[in-house]
């Protein structure tokens, strides 16, 4: 299992002034670099960008490795690296909510060390954080490879490119990243203006739109609450995605492969199938992707649900061809021209695999015939992160980025519901409350 290394610095011209941070994330058996991140702030003080550059270097990982990952950090400034030891009290109140985000970050890994190191040593994040200051002294906001661009009012964590293959693509279960930044000739770079959070949106008040609007005539008699009810019963399409298997486990590329679930991975299916065999659910249908790990997921719920399963082929996973079963950092070393064309042109494919476009074009096919097909019906599609996100985007009238932007656990369900009088809405995303016991 990968070890990494965060190096991060942060400073300001001015103290305070126009501030920045920069971090880099290392393999910390050999120093290849996995990801950058820098920013520009605005106006802060030394320690408020010192914080910024940590917080930015321990997110990075946490997309690169997951939960759990080893990692060792290093930086120039003691008191942050005091401070986050425990052998400094935070006395600076203002320095407070960023120590307390650090530490929470720190908590989701295995910090091995924090290690205070001279300036002179930390030179890779020391350079990000300049070029940071240097773009925020001019108003400018700091990008990948040196370049700036009119400031922005971004305050993210930095995506690196490993979330995408993590997550979006690779179907590995965990989260991670995607970036639609250009990846640099060692590894992909995370920008600070392409920053996006991995935050799940509320989507509790995206059921309001699921009707047409009334009449100005109608509102202006006080009638209702401005949504009229649906002209038809909607077409209801539950996207759950398959439970653990050992690639998942291991963070590694799993499209076309068929692999089979783990037993946690059927206990997952069974917790799924358990709930969509009760009230509310009342499926009248469930289609599969043919792979052996969606099937699996799908036969779970059907032997509680007493329904048959359809196999829908055009639901399988996108194909990553040569990089199947390999972990992102193995790719990367190995097809580095192949991975950065993918990152940034969707009609590009891994080597004898598939291209996000041809995925999508599939995708939306398979959605059309199903809700024509199952009109006004309730209809579980069960298959994997890379088709579902399509599925999702094609219902918010989304562009491909999105996908990049979205994050699915293993054995969750989304729910969207398509109306002929109108848009699909996006009734839930991402739900795993039959997995923790908490109602959503």
């Amino acid at each position: 299992m990968t070890s990494y290394l965060v190096e991060a610095d942060g400073g300001s011209r001015g103290n305070p002034g126009p501030a920045g941070y920069g971090a880099v994330v290392k393999d910390a058996s050999d120093g290849q670099v996995l990801a950058e991140a820098a920013e520009a702030i605005g106006v802060a003080t030394n320690n408020v960008a010192e914080y910024r550059g940590l917080i930015a270097g321990l997110t990075a990982v946490l997309r690169l490795g997951g939960d759990g990952a080893s990692v060792a950090v290093r930086m120039d400034s003691k008191l942050v690296i005091e401070q986050m030891a425990g052998r400094w009290k935070i006395k600076n109140e203002g320095l407070r909510p960023l120590a307390l985000e650090a530490g929470a970050l720190a908590r989701r890994l295995r910090v091995t060390e924090w290690t205070w190191m001279p300036r002179d040593r930390n030179k890779h994040a020391d350079r990000l954080a300049n070029e940071a200051m240097d773009a925020a002294a001019k108003g400018l906001t700091w990008k990948a490879g040196g370049t700036t661009g009119p400031a922005a009012d971004t305050h993210g964590a930095p995506d690196t490119a490993a979330d995408t293959a993590a997550d979006t693509a690779a179907d590995t279960g965990r989260p991670a990243k995607p970036s639609d930044t250009t990846p640099s000739k060692t590894a992909p770079t995370a920008s600070a203006t392409s920053a996006a959070s991995r935050a799940t949106p509320d989507v509790s008040d995206l059921s309001a739109p699921t009707a047409s609007l009334v009449t100005e005539d109608a509102r202006q008699r006080g009638k209702g609450t401005g949504w009229a009810p649906p002209t038809r019963v909607a077409t209801s399409l539950l996207l759950l995605r398959h439970g653990e298997t050992e690639l998942s486990l291991e963070r590694r590329f799993s499209g076309r492969g068929d692999t089979e679930l783990t037993a946690n991975g059927l206990a997952q299916a069974s917790a799924v199938a358990e709930r969509l065999s009760r009230e509310p659910y009342r499926l009248d249908a469930i289609v599969t992707s043919p792979l052996k790990r969606a099937r699996q997921t799908a036969e779970a719920v059907a032997q509680l649900t007493g329904l048959d399963v359809e196999v829908d082929e055009d639901l399988r996973e996108a194909d990553f061809g040569a990089w199947e079963g390999h972990t992102f950092t193995e790719v990367q070393r190995r097809w580095p021209t192949e991975l950065a064309a993918w990152f940034t042109d969707p009609e590009a494919s891994p080597p004898g695999g598939e291209s996000f476009a041809t995925t999508a074009r599939r995708v939306q096919a398979a959605g059309a015939r199903l809700v024509e097909r199952h009109e006004g019906k309730t209809v579980l599609a069960v298959s994997h992160v890379t088709p579902i996100k399509m599925l999702l985007r094609f219902a918010l009238m989304a562009p491909l980025e999105s996908v990049y932007r979205m994050h699915l656990d293993l054995a969750c369900l989304s729910l969207i519901e398509y109306y002929a009088d109108g848009p699909a809405v996006v009734k839930s995303f991402n739900d795993i409350s039959h997995l923790t016991g908490r109602p959503r």
